[in-house]
């Protein structure tokens, strides 16, 4: 048996033009939340056979794009964006998705 793959290390960008109430952009425990429950779906399984990646390739870019939109649509706020994913495969290389 091959060993296992190194974890991969995500950073999560967002943005907004306005802060709430208490001046948050976004709650950190909300978005921690929302990023562990769109990462738990992939961690310690064969991404391989995990929709989308049985059709597509689970490169770190396409990873990136996956945990983006997952995140964004959880944190799914109005006035903010996860706009930015970073996926480190090692410290020295990273992938990165980001929208306009």
């Amino acid at each position: 048996h091959p060993p296992p793959a190194p974890p991969y290390r995500i950073e999560i960008y967002a943005r907004g033009r306005e802060l709430d109430n208490i001046g948050l952009l976004v709650d950190f425990v909300e978005l921690k939340a929302a990023a562990d429950e769109v990462v738990q779906y992939l961690d310690h399984r064969n991404i391989n056979e995990l929709d989308p990646f049985v059709e597509l390739q689970p490169s770190a870019e396409n990873l990136a794009k996956y945990i983006l939109e997952g995140v964004g649509w959880k944190v799914g706020e109005e006035r903010v964006q996860i706009y930015k994913v970073r996926c480190f495969e090692t410290p020295t290389s990273v992938a990165t998705y980001q929208v306009e």
